[in-house]
């Protein structure tokens, strides 16, 4: 079925969490078509099916987590077809059909602004169009000039040919939270450790996994009300707000206990300030490094796993829970401590079913978080915490990884191409996409009290 047929269908299949689920699956079977051609890689005879559609989910839900260095297995074909996934994972499958069909001249429908409105968190379908216009062309001005910064560097180290690509590539993938790279060239799987104190390539980064972290109406905000903040929606509030705190208390964290510890006495003090701020900013949900994440404490490895599954803002190229799911439970645990009524953010009340729809989001991710990380243990016979890092990264849609991904098995790799699936089209959007057509009972049954805590 082809992707704009998905607006068109019959009525069972036009739902928004249907088309969104939809669409995903697609772009990934795509992209794992045309991964397997010889011409993507390097070797003769071309990639299976199985790192085909692992490279392809994992860039369609630009996370980042790979089973082949994508800087040498993969040719430069390849890597153009893995940076197409990620622009179009990133900006989102839906977002693309829609300007595909603002281009060719037709009208955009009620359904497709109405799909639109759910891919983008938007609070209504008023406006979708000059929204998706807005979002087009910010991510392009963005990418080129994160590009246009960092090519001078990646020229001076690997020739301009290269270094243009280099610059392009790395750009695309750190806006839209995507955490490949192509550094592997001389070290398998160093990402970005090449540049650790490279002030030019570290602030770059970490502004377009920034930029592209907060979601697309929290730009719509900036660009309209400038800085007059008490103007901003109170989701653009809580995100910008929930972004500082989830960068500068984990730097704190990294900078003077992780980076203070034994293992990482080699390091000067410009690699640790740099690090520290970097480490805050990538699990959330770049998947770039710039420490041997191998070397990190354990205390530093359950920080980094809980920054993975928080993740970014709704409506962003970044995957996670959401900074704003957090927001709300910690509004909601405060009122209870006040014993208050309501819970407020910002001079506002919180919606019951919005504090409902948050607890909800947190008992699916951590069982999907835990379940996951306990089966690949169990099946590679491997520690629990290594495991448990991994599942957080790919159902944060991070790509940050201790080295196990690469040597686990056929079923632990479908494990994590299910949970990258399920963290970039959420996993509440699947299950309404499967359970669509059950029957609502509007009635009420008798309320009894039950005692919790």
């Amino acid at each position: 079925m082809k992707l704009k047929n998905l607006f068109h269908s019959p009525q069972k299949a036009l739902s928004p969490f249907r088309i969104i689920s939809g669409s995903f699956a697609l772009a990934i079977l795509a992209g794992s078509l045309l991964l397997m051609l010889p011409a993507a890689t390097r070797g003769p005879g071309g990639a299976s099916f199985g790192e085909a559609l692992f490279t392809a989910t994992s860039a369609v839900c630009v996370t980042g987590l790979v089973v082949q260095n994508t800087a040498t297995y993969w040719s430069s074909f390849g890597q153009f077809i893995i940076m197409l996934l990620i622009q179009i994972g990133g900006m989102g499958v839906v977002t693309i059909s829609v300007l595909v069909t603002v281009i060719s001249g037709k009208k955009i429908s009620l359904k497709q602004r109405s799909t639109m409105q759910e891919a983008i968190a938007a609070p209504g379908v008023g406006g979708i169009v000059r929204l998706t216009d807005f979002i087009i062309k910010t991510t392009v001005i963005v990418e080129l000039l994160g590009a246009a910064v960092m090519a001078p560097v990646f020229i001076r180290e690997f020739g301009a040919g290269k270094g243009l690509w280099y610059g392009l590539f790395h750009s695309v993938s750190a806006f839209c939270n995507a955490g490949f790279d192509l550094m592997g060239v001389s070290t398998p799987y160093s990402s970005l450790t090449a540049f650790s104190a490279q002030p030019v390539i570290n602030l770059t980064v970490m502004a377009l996994i920034i930029i592209g972290g907060i979601g697309f109406l929290t730009w719509d905000d900036i660009r309209t009300h400038g800085l007059h903040l008490r103007r901003y929606r109170m989701q653009s509030k809580v995100i910008l707000s929930m972004t500082c705190i989830l960068i500068f208390l984990p730097a704190a964290f990294f900078g003077f206990y992780e980076f203070g510890n034994p293992q990482w006495s080699g390091m000067s003090l410009g690699e640790r300030f740099w690090g520290a701020l970097f480490q805050a900013v990538t699990p959330r949900t770049a998947g770039f490094n710039t420490v041997d994440l191998g070397k990190m404490s354990e205390p530093g490895q359950v920080i980094t796993a809980a920054l993975m599954l928080i993740g970014g803002a709704p409506g962003s190229t970044a995957g996670g829970m959401k900074t704003t799911t957090v927001a709300v439970l910690a509004a909601a645990l405060l009122s209870v401590f006040r014993r208050s009524q309501d819970a407020q953010m910002f001079g506002r009340r919180v919606a019951e079913g919005t504090i409902k729809y948050a607890a909800a989001i947190l008992l699916v991710y951590l069982m999907l978080f835990l379940g996951g990380g306990l089966l690949i243990s169990c099946v590679e016979k491997l520690p629990v915490l290594p495991c448990l890092f991994e599942t957080a990264s790919a159902i944060g849609t991070v790509g940050l990884t201790l080295g196990l991904t690469p040597e686990l098995g056929g079923v632990s790799r479908a494990v994590l191409i299910l949970l990258m699936y399920l963290g970039r089209v959420g996993s509440l959007t699947f299950v309404f996409a499967a359970l669509s057509d059950a029957r609502r009972n509007i009635s009420k049954l008798p309320q009894e009290k039950i005692t919790v805590g």
